[in-house]
């Protein structure tokens, strides 16, 4: 196929908060796929949190980015040219090659999108990684029982968001902490019994008010200061889902752990840290009751959409400063 795709590539490693100069726009010819493989034209790819890590020359529970290659991520795009048998031209398909405009694949890791379920995009977010990361979880990591109290961190986010909907759906009270008023509104329309600036007070003081008898389920996305404020609020055989720690990701020098951790001996609690990616073998029943949720209105979204892939740095940049609502999407192609 004639004409050229661009790329967003990792130039650079960082030191502490990253800077755009990391990162450079390239463009490449569109390739023709050859026999067993298909061609994609992205409309939106995803940029989120444990991406940060991956910018380190760091092996972890995923590979570093390569210099010099273009960065990796979820994508939602649709099949321009097939060669591959299992897909057909004009499909939907979600995939992990983004930050770029066109994907050659052999079909691995891809799987089709029903574009007339819902927007093509929530399978990057409601519908897809951070909706089943919330999914599993909450409910299989915390098990929620009707009239426990909830505490959710970074909950203005795409995991945050629907992990405090989902335990509201389970019957419990659910307190948030966001980053801004306008977050911290939107939460309260999400039916959040509770949610404060963590920006304009310590989570400690936010807890001390929203939950003077304690908290039972802790779903951590922060780390530091509000792992060791909900760890000192847990009532006895609380449990603390450990989903992420983006208020560390960019810390030059290891922190200290919460100064309080005999308390989760004394306090009898459990705190277990997971990768959805262990478990996607469960997708199919979140998938399925996350569908009904959002149909009947009980499980809302927001996504934040930049446009254009030369915007993808500040994008991810913006991520990582708190600057979405939501699910944060780049936008790069046609939707449906």
């Amino acid at each position: 196929m004639e004409g050229t795709s661009r790329e967003i590539r990792l130039v650079a490693r960082p030191v502490g908060f990253p800077g755009e100069d990391l990162f450079e726009i390239a463009e490449t010819a569109i390739p023709d796929p050859g026999e067993g493989q298909l061609l994609v034209r992205n409309a939106y790819f995803s940029v989120d949190p444990y991406m940060r890590p991956r910018m380190n020359d760091v092996r972890s529970y995923v590979a570093p980015f390569t210099l010099g290659e273009a960065m990796t991520g979820g994508a939602v795009g649709r099949v321009a040219v097939s060669r591959n048998p299992a897909f057909e031209a004009g499909e939907w398909v979600l995939h992990p090659l983004g930050w770029r405009e066109w994907a050659l694949s052999d079909g691995s890791g891809m799987r089709r999108i029903d574009a007339g379920a819902a927007p093509v995009s929530t399978a990057l977010g409601v519908l897809g990684m951070p909706g089943f990361t919330a999914y599993y979880g909450l409910f299989e990591l915390g098990g929620p029982k009707e009239g426990e109290t909830v505490f959710v961190s970074g909950a203005a986010g795409a995991v945050g968001s629907a992990a405090g909907q989902m335990a509201k759906i389970a019957g419990c009270r659910v307190i948030g902490s966001a980053g801004s008023d306008d977050k911290v509104a939107w939460l309260r329309e999400l039916g959040f019994d509770h949610a404060f600036n963590y920006r304009e007070r310590r989570a400690r003081d936010g807890l001390a008010e929203a939950a003077p008898e304690g908290i039972d389920i802790y779903f951590d996305n922060v780390g530091g200061e509000h792992l060791e404020a909900a760890i000192g609020k847990m009532r006895t055989n609380g449990r603390v889902v450990m989903c992420g720690s983006i208020s560390r990701y960019n810390d030059a020098e290891p922190a200290p752990g919460p100064s309080n951790l005999f308390m989760v001996v004394t306090k009898r609690l459990r705190l277990q840290g997971y990768i959805i990616s262990d478990h996607f073998d469960r997708f199919g029943s979140f998938y399925e009751q996350a569908q009904e949720w959002v149909r009947d209105g009980r499980l809302r979204y927001r996504e934040t959409v930049i446009e254009g892939i030369e915007n993808a740095p500040g994008a991810f940049l913006g991520l990582l400063r708190g600057e979405n609502i939501g699910k944060m999407l780049v936008k790069v192609g046609p939707s449906e």
